[in-house]
């Protein structure tokens, strides 16, 4: 299977699936990783690791459609068969929701349909929820709306502060993501390019 990584920031997910790849736990190439934002830890981490990266931002190109339509180019030129999204902050649109149909796959920071957007843990933290959690799923032209494929919970303890509560989310998606990528290789879900 061959994969590309999405990634705007940090790259944690980034770095547990190229790990979980390296340790043969998912049976799968990560062909590259793009990152929209050129200052992203992510890319350090690309780097650290020896997987090529691609960087340009869509405030480049004149519309979504001409920085998508260079994603896809990338993509195909790369034979890539899944996209995951680790922490990638911007919507997909229907360039490459077209195309990679059922093959760009995200993870998310609470239980959806709980909490999409950007600051979920934080606003189930604020919530005073008893739990929240993480969950895979396939995107679509919504906002943390796509068909879900796997989620976990994670309880929101009384001494638990926002700090705690990211940091046992973040150990549940390092150990889901991969786990899920290669289930979904397993079950074959996803189609290899031809």
């Amino acid at each position: 299977m061959r994969i590309a990584v999405f990634a705007s920031g940090n790259g944690s997910n980034f770095q547990a699936i190229a790990e979980a790849i390296a340790s043969k736990q998912v049976d799968a190439t990560i062909c590259f990783l793009f990152c929209d934002n050129p200052k992203a830890y992510a890319i350090d981490r690309a780097k650290k690791i020896g997987i090529p990266y691609t960087v340009f931002s869509p405030k480049n190109y004149d519309s979504r459609v001409a920085y998508e339509t260079e994603l896809l180019e990338q993509l195909e030129k790369k034979e890539v068969d899944l996209v995951v999204l680790a922490g990638y902050m911007r919507i997909i649109g229907p360039t490459l929701l077209t195309a990679y149909a059922n093959r760009i796959l995200n993870i998310h920071p609470s239980l959806l349909p709980c909490f999409p957007g950007k600051s979920s843990i934080r606003d189930a933290f604020e919530a005073n929820e008893k739990k929240t959690g993480v969950t895979v799923h396939f995107i679509d032209e919504g906002v943390d709306t796509g068909p879900i494929i796997a989620q976990e919970e994670v309880a929101i303890l009384s001494e638990d502060t926002l700090d705690s509560l990211e940091a046992k989310i973040h150990q549940v998606e390092h150990r889901l993501f991969p786990q899920v990528i290669q289930e979904l290789i397993e079950n074959k879900t996803i189609k290899k390019s031809e």
